[in-house]
């Protein structure tokens, strides 16, 4: 099995508008827009992003001002930056990373795991005398 091709801008790269990609992608520049991709992006260490990114995977190591929506799982590693929300059915944050936002990490199918689910609130059996708290 062959593994993708990845692509790569260095960092003296900047982009205003909307990236798309469909493999893998290492981007180290400076971003102004959004980025849209089926594949797995890499944010480098140099890389600044002002954007919102939808994207199959992505690994953070530098900084993303946005929100970011991914299909299989997000990493945001030691020393990377993100300010915005972030949805994806895995989740791994290493230590030292910045995360100001939402994160919304739920399975592919959209249910959390049984033990992820609120217990349901005790209610006392119909007609049952509910206990008062004392001095009434």
């Amino acid at each position: 099995m062959n593994p993708q091709p990845t692509n790569y801008l260095s960092s003296d790269v900047e982009i205003n508008g909307t990236l798309t990609f469909g493999q893998n992608f290492v981007f180290e520049g400076k971003l102004e827009g959004e980025i849209i991709s089926t594949g797995r992006l890499t944010v480098g260490q140099k890389a600044s992003i002002n954007g919102d990114i939808n994207a199959a995977s992505v690994a953070i190591l530098g900084k993303v001002t946005g929100n970011v929506t991914v299909q299989e799982k997000c990493e945001l590693h030691s020393e990377s930056q993100l300010i915005g929300d972030l949805k994806a059915p895995r989740l791994s944050i290493g230590e030292g990373a910045t995360f100001i936002g939402r994160s919304e990490v739920v399975p592919p199918n959209g249910r959390p795991p049984a033990a992820a689910q609120p217990a349901a609130a005790a209610q006392p059996p119909q007609g049952a005398a509910v206990p008062r708290p004392p001095g009434r």
